[in-house]
Parts: structure tokens; sequence; C-alpha cells
């Protein structure tokens, strides 16, 4: 008895050290973390009984502001414009009760959210300093509905498509639209029952989810816009690779395989020669040849210095970071090292990606940080912090983007081009097609490009995936592309 007695007593003792350790790391240790917690029911009822600073867009809409409630638990309610809510819920973000918040809601909440702002003379010692501060994005609600609209007219069934047009030279994201897109007011809603059938209809879960942007947060088969990187990588490790002359054909056979690489069309389409014809004419065969040449790490250092297997630093976050296959995948493996050099094999990028390879062409061979955030102003107008413009990477050398942007001007010039007759001779265009073979008898279909080729003001990239097997980039992407970027120049100064 004393022998059960005692362990009875022991494990008493262990259960209230257990919960002398609990309450010390609830009530010490943990403490600032939970009373912060964005799921703390306090936290949520504070935030949602203040007024939040409004987001505008470039051009100055009110893209999101606060509104006294009605009804409902809280005293204010966020409240997304019906003329803009759909066009920008992908950039601009929610600010649910129940769910949080994304995007620039979620990025900048702490210039959105009352704060105190700090005394610069002895006056403002005796006044109320809470305040709340309003930001501004780069992008028009003007050049967003463009976009969207262009999207929407492309015949893809169901509507799947993203665009990004940026300015190469800032990293500013003067558009970013994806379709499908959503309405956030219901998941601001007064009710709760309102919010949780507006998250279900969603389906979060879902890869496919209009919660996620098909412009920066979903990746694809890049196919032949990759050839961008491919190129600069001949120029940068073997240059002497542009001049071989290689034979026109439509198929070539590869070691280690008893499969033909074989360019579009199964092989119907014959091409060849050096790379000045083999970029315009996106020839598969001597781009997989290229790729075989240059072998694993050169491909690997090049797409790496293009930004791909790195966190894009894209200001708002979920920026699905562009995908290429390792060593392990290309090492002593031609067939691999041949299709990874034309975007196929494993290769992933969202248009955001692209349009950030395309921008180090524009910008001579410098990725600059991709940002949302224009300016930042009190409630009064005066600036509280403006965007520094600020490089991300050196993708390449001065000289290979000036060689790269040459080629990929003849694309649209030179008749055999992929992007031929696309774009009027006026606007000086330098593109890149691309179709990507999914391996669901569907292609993903591609085009990124700039103007004027000179000194390009606009980078512009767009994605449409899961097309029909004969589709292109050049007929499905290339419509909604030339009226993006003509759209893009004439609000561009």
């Amino acid at each position: 008895m004393e022998r059960r007695i005692r362990i009875a007593g022991i494990f008493l003792a262990l259960c209230f050290l257990v919960l002398f350790v609990q309450l010390n790391n609830i009530q010490i240790v943990r403490a600032h973390a939970l009373a912060t917690s964005p799921q703390n029911p306090q936290v949520i009822e504070a935030r949602l009984s203040q007024s939040r600073g409004e987001i505008l867009s470039s051009n100055g809409v009110v893209l999101a502001k606060s509104v006294l409630a009605t009804s409902g638990a809280y005293k204010y309610r966020r409240v997304y414009p019906a003329a803009t809510a759909t066009l920008f819920s992908q950039v601009v973000g929610y600010d649910s009760p129940i769910y949080g918040l994304t995007g620039v809601e979620a990025a900048y909440d702490t210039y959105l959210t009352p704060h105190t702002r700090p005394a610069k003379t002895l006056g403002d010692l005796l006044v109320n300093r809470t305040t709340t501060d309003n930001v501004t994005l780069t992008i028009s609600t003007t050049l967003q509905a463009e976009v969207t609209a262009d999207l929407d007219a492309i015949p893809s069934h169901p509507p799947n498509a993203g665009a990004v047009v940026v300015n190469p030279h800032t990293g500013a994201i003067l558009a970013m639209a994806g379709i499908p897109s959503f309405d956030p007011n219901p998941l601001v809603a007064v009710s709760s029952a309102t919010e949780e059938a507006a998250w279900k209809a969603l389906d979060p879960s879902s890869p496919t989810s209009p919660l996620l942007s098909r412009a920066y947060q979903l990746t694809y088969f890049p196919g032949s816009t990759y050839k961008i990187v491919t190129t600069s990588a001949v120029f940068d490790h073997m240059p002497s690779l542009a001049s071989v002359n290689y034979p026109i054909v439509g198929c070539i056979s590869l070691p280690q395989s008893n499969q033909p690489l074989c360019n579009y069309g199964h092989g119907a389409e014959h091409c060849g020669q050096t790379i000045q014809q083999a970029l315009p004419q996106s020839c598969d065969t001597v781009y997989g040849q290229y790729g075989m040449s240059l072998g694993a790490q050169n491909q690997i250092d090049e797409a790496h210095a293009f930004g791909f297997d790195m966190p894009i630093p894209l200001d708002i976050g979920g920026a699905a970071q562009g995908q290429f296959p390792g060593l392990s995948v290309l090492h002593n493996d031609k067939p691999n090292q041949a299709y990874s050099a034309f975007g196929q094999l494993d290769d992933q990028a969202s248009p955001l990606m692209m349009a950030l390879v395309g921008s180090a062409i524009a910008n001579g061979g410098v990725i600059m940080t991709p940002h949302v955030m224009q300016s930042v102003h009190t409630a009064q107008g005066d600036l509280v912090t403006r965007y520094t413009p600020k490089p991300w990477r050196r993708a390449t050398s001065a000289q290979t983007a000036a060689q790269v942007k040459a080629l990929m001007r003849r694309v649209v010039t030179d008749p055999a081009g992929t992007g031929y007759g696309v774009f009027p001779a006026s606007e000086d265009v330098a593109a890149k097609t691309g179709t990507a073979q999914t391996g669901h008898q569907t292609t993903n279909d591609w085009m990124v490009a700039m103007a004027p080729a000179t000194n390009p003001k606009v980078v512009v990239a767009v994605a449409v995936p899961d097309q029909g097997e004969l589709q292109t980039g050049n007929s499905v992407a290339g419509p909604a592309i030339a009226k993006i970027l003509s759209q893009a120049l004439a609000l561009v100064p």
C-alpha cells in the first residue's frame, strides 16, 4: 500500500511540475506571441474595432477602405469597391475576421493599422498621434483592367491564364492579373456563415483555387520562353556554340535514349543553322544540342543567375519560385540536359518569373527587385515612405543581354520568326514565344515581350496553361500580349 501511495505521490508531483512549467511557458515565455497572435480573438476584435488605412491604385482609385459597420460584432468592416474588387483581389488580398490577412493587407499591415506616429515637435506631444497610413500601389486600374479583359478574351476553357507587366528599370509591377480571380467581399462579411460559405466555395485546398494567382503563385513548364536563359548561357559559357551551323532537320537522335528529340509538330517543322536562325525559329533540335554541349553545371549556374530555385523577393510575398533540375537529374544524362535547355523536363516558372527573366535582358543583365508598393502617405497626405528600387540579381552581362535582345527582335521581325506579324513595327518589340508540351495532350502557351527594344520601358509575360495540343504561344498568348503591350506603352512615360 505504501508503495502505491508513493507512486501516486510521485505521479501527482510530476503533474504539478508539468503544470507549473506549462503555466510559465504560457504566461512568460509565449505571453507576447499569444497576446499578439492574429488568431487571438482579442487581437481580431481590436483590429476590427478600428478603422484601417486605405489602399489605392497608382492612379488614385481606392481599392480597400474601412467603413462603419451597421451590424455584427465589430465597429468597422473592410470594403473592397465592386468596380475593382475582383481585378485586384489577388494583389490587395483581404482582411478577414476568420481567415486573416493576405496580399498588401498583410504585407503593409503595420502602416494600415492604427499606430502612434513619432513626435517631431513639442506640440505633437500635446495631441493625439494615433493615425493610419494609406498605401499606394504601382498598379493602375486602367492597365489592370486591360490585362484582365485581354486574358478573359483568350478562348481558354475553363478560363485559365496569368500575366505580369513590369518596369525593367525599377522592378515596379505595373499590372499583375490571373484568371480566374475572386471577390474578396464575402470573406470580410459581418456574418461568419457568409465568410465560411465563401471560403468553401473558393476551395482553398485545391491547387487550382482562384485564391492562387496564375500570375505569380502557380508555375508551369515555360517551354521555349526558357530559351532566353539558354541563349544567355551560350554567350556566357560557350560563345563558340553560337556560330555552329547545325543541320536543318525535323528530329535528332539522343545519346542514352531510343527516343528522338523532335521539333514542333512531332518533327514536321524543320530547322537548324546558327543561333541567328535557331532562336527566332525556336528550334528545339538546336537548343537540345546546346543543352548537351553546355552540360549540367553551366545550365544550372545560368538558371540560378536568373533567379531559378531562389525565393522571389516580391514585397507582398507568396511568389512561387522558378524551378530548374538539379545536378542529380542532369549529371551525365544527355537527354535531360537537352530537354531542360528548352523549358521542358522539370523546368517550372510563373509569369512573374519569366517577366523577371525578360527584365534581365531589357535592363542590361540586372533584375530589379519586384514590388507593388509605390508609396505610403499619412491620412493627411504627408509622405511616410517611398519604395526605393534596388537590384535583385546580376543575371548576365550587359553584352550578353544586348546579344539576346537582338535575337529576340528577330523573333518579331524575321518572317520565319515565331512571333512574326504579332506586333506593329512602330512599337519595336523584342519577344520570345513558348509552347510547352505538358504530357497530357495539352500545351502551356507563353509569350514574353519587351518594348521599345532600343530601351525597353515595359516587359510583359503571359502564360495560358492547358491548351489544345496543336496550339502555340504565338496563336494563344500573342493576341493578348500585343494588346497589353500597346496599352502599357501608352501609359508608361
